[in-house]
């Protein structure tokens, strides 16, 4: 059973949020172990849900840890105007 957070976020800035996103899945594959896969779902009103599958929750915490240790993810990190919620669940 993998972890999985889910990250809402306001972002007025569509195309930089986007064009930040490949940069910063990248860098997540080489840096942060236990990363599965991520999905990010444009909601109404400039909000954002940010899907991201871990291993385990030790890997999604070491991740929290590391923050935007990286430019692609610092750069993804920087479009994001506010954080609306963040959660952690487990996958059935």
């Amino acid at each position: 059973m993998n972890t999985i957070e889910l990250t809402r976020f306001k972002a007025a800035r569509e195309a930089e949020v986007l064009a930040a996103r490949p940069e910063m899945l990248a860098d997540f594959a080489t840096d942060r172990t236990g990363f599965v896969r991520a999905q990010l779902v444009k909601l109404p009103n400039d909000e954002w849900l940010d899907i991201v599958e871990w291993e385990t929750p030790e890997d999604f915490a070491a991740s929290r840890e590391k923050g935007g240790n990286l430019p692609g993810i610092a750069r993804f990190f920087a479009a994001i105007d506010a954080l609306v919620s963040a959660e952690e669940g487990v996958a059935e």
